[in-house]
């Protein structure tokens, strides 16, 4: 079997539950067992990054193609099964049923990680980082995949609004803020998570964007959370927290009547343990921005 039909095998098998155990859902008596199927799994053949990317997909209860009602897309990052998939998924479907109602239901597609560092990352003029990580640099082809080939390719398969959030967590928050002052259009709803704005010696956060500018108009929520974290791999010392901090003062400083920012911190967290409860928070929080 080759490699990559058994990554894909082992990833049908990781989103597939049984639903004796599940939920507390049992099979009738004589039934015997049959698979919880927690989501799609899809293949997109990518020309900017002349690869194939895997796609996890999760549909809410009650989504029909052949209705008219139509989802939010929820975009992970690290959106493998093995990575944040799984429990993301849950907090969506949790936080979208009707007695608790704190978001819509929505879709969601996880993009599985390839190379982080070489999608998730911009060119550093740090030397010792260039050699240390050879194949970094190339958020630029990953941002236009998101934008000409992604993108288009959910809007057509599957009924969507145009809201669409970008969840990203360290690199990832890393790209997700570098979309943020480069195309902030591209999303209207951000959930940055510890972003490694480290990266190059923090030349991000010294970054001009339309979005601080009072001619940006499209309404754009961003969260930014960060747990208790400390000093970044960095020659020149740097603090995760301040960092984060700096990037949501930078941003509450636009001058756009449009833009909302969350700055969340959660000391009782760390850099493994904070996406599951910034992004609960998140959900909250984007509620309370709406009242």
């Amino acid at each position: 079997m080759q490699t990559s039909q058994m990554k894909q095998l082992l990833t049908v098998l990781f989103l597939t539950f049984s639903t004796i155990s599940v939920y507390g859902q049992k099979a009738k008596q004589g039934e015997g067992s049959r698979p919880f199927i927690l989501g799609e799994i899809h293949e997109l053949q990518s020309k900017v990054l002349g690869e194939k990317r895997t796609l996890n997909v999760y549909l809410p209860d009650g989504y029909n193609p052949n209705d008219s009602i139509k989802y939010p897309v929820i975009y992970l990052l690290d959106g493998s099964a093995d990575e944040d998939f799984v429990h993301i998924v849950g907090l969506v479907q949790y936080n979208s049923f009707e007695w608790i109602n704190i978001i819509p239901k929505s879709i969601v597609v996880g993009i599985a990680t390839v190379d982080r560092r070489r999608d998730f990352t911009f060119p550093t003029t740090i030397a010792a980082d260039q050699k240390r990580y050879p194949t970094t640099g190339h958020s630029d082809k990953f941002i236009s995949f998101l934008a000409t080939e992604l993108q288009p390719f959910i809007e057509k398969k599957f009924k969507t609004t145009q809201s669409k959030t970008l969840i990203g967590q360290s690199l990832g928050g890393l790209l997700a803020t570098e979309i943020l002052f480069k195309n902030p259009t591209l999303f209207n709803k951000y959930i940055i998570v510890s972003p490694s704005l480290w990266w190059d010696n923090g030349a991000l956060l010294n970054k001009n964007s339309e979005i601080l500018q009072v001619t940006f108009k499209q309404p754009t929520d961003i969260y930014i959370g960060v747990g208790k974290e400390g000093l970044t791999p960095t020659t020149i010392p740097r603090v995760m927290e301040v960092d984060a901090n700096v990037l949501a003062d930078k941003i509450k400083a636009t001058k756009s009547k449009t833009v909302q920012v969350v700055f969340d911190y959660l000391p009782q967290e760390d850099h493994a343990t904070i996406m599951h409860q910034a992004v609960s928070n998140a959900f909250r929080q984007f509620k309370t921005l709406k009242e």
